[in-house]
């Protein structure tokens, strides 16, 4: 069982920065993937990145790269979502979430657990 609660969400005009924070509770992490997605309304949910619990390998969505930065901090059992040069588009709810396995990393079915989700909204 995994539990996630993210964190950090808000108001931020177009080039301006957030970062999200998703504390995450497990009895194991070694094989944990951690993820990010959004959602817009009317839209499906779009993985954005993810990072390997392990050694930290992230990946990322084209849409968020060289933006957005993913990192976690195993001490204090938190993941990070650091998002710079904010877009309108950017506008979702963000959830972050966790797989055990490092396959199908982008594939929001894959994952097994899920936070509340925090609202970002980016004024033009």
């Amino acid at each position: 069982q995994v539990q996630l609660v993210e964190s950090g969400g808000g108001l931020v005009q177009a080039g301006g920065s957030l970062r999200l924070s998703c504390a995450a509770s497990a009895r194991t992490f070694n094989t944990i993937v951690m993820g990010w997605f959004r959602q817009a309304p009317g839209k499906e949910r779009e993985f954005v990145g993810s990072i390997r619990w392990s050694g930290g390998t992230t990946h990322y969505a084209d849409s968020v790269k060289g933006r957005f930065t993913i990192s976690r901090d195993p001490a204090k059992n938190l993941v990070y979502l650091q998002m710079n040069r904010l877009k309108p588009e950017d506008t979702a709810v963000y959830y972050c979430a966790a797989k055990y396995g490092w396959s199908s990393i982008s594939t929001h079915s894959d994952y097994d657990y899920w936070g509340q989700g925090t609202q970002v909204t980016v004024s033009s």
